[in-house]
């Protein structure tokens, strides 16, 4: 499903435990990291996308988390060219995304990567709040950075950081 603009509707989750860090993913088999996202089927609202891929991507269940807040409308965001399918039709030149700051309530110990015959991910940590802004692929950067910025005001927790913090990543490297 591609809008007019060209643009894939897609969900963003930004799944924050009580100490303020966030989930980031190694993609399966990549060196890319980043955030559970994906695309929303035609008969889904944004919410349900969220439920849907959380499952997918990290095995997490509705009763895992607490939905904090949601960005205000679309944040997009566009795709190198080298990476659009040019002999797909309509073409899709990027994505447009609701993004979730989602409170994590459980503890590592539910977390699955392999929900699914082909993982999104296959390795996952905890991070500062503002890390990923810096360090998912380039072109996703902008789009991390407005979405981050629309949900730090959600939960105070995350104010408290410093800017020496950003760099710091320690946690479990894997599930």
């Amino acid at each position: 499903m591609i809008d007019a603009d060209g643009f894939r509707p897609n969900v963003g989750i930004v799944l924050a435990r009580a100490d303020g860090r966030v989930f980031w993913a190694r993609r399966a088999g990549q060196d890319g990291w980043q955030f559970p996202q994906g695309g929303m089927n035609s008969d889904e609202t944004p919410l349900e996308a969220m439920y849907r891929e959380l499952e997918e991507e990290t095995g997490l269940k509705p009763d895992h988390v607490d939905v904090l807040g949601e960005t205000p409308g679309w944040l997009r965001y566009r795709l190198p060219s080298r990476l659009r399918r040019r002999h797909q039709k309509p073409l899709c030149v990027g994505q447009k995304q609701v993004w979730f700051l989602l409170h994590f309530l459980a503890d590592d110990s539910v977390v699955r990567l392999d929900t699914t015959r082909q993982p999104e991910f296959d390795v996952y940590r905890w991070v500062d709040f503002w890390y990923p802004a810096s360090n998912v692929i380039p072109f996703k950067r902008k789009v991390y950075h407005r979405a981050l910025t629309h949900l730090e005001p959600l939960v105070p927790a995350f104010k408290q950081g410093s800017c020496a913090d950003l760099a710091s990543d320690s946690g479990p490297d894997s599930a």
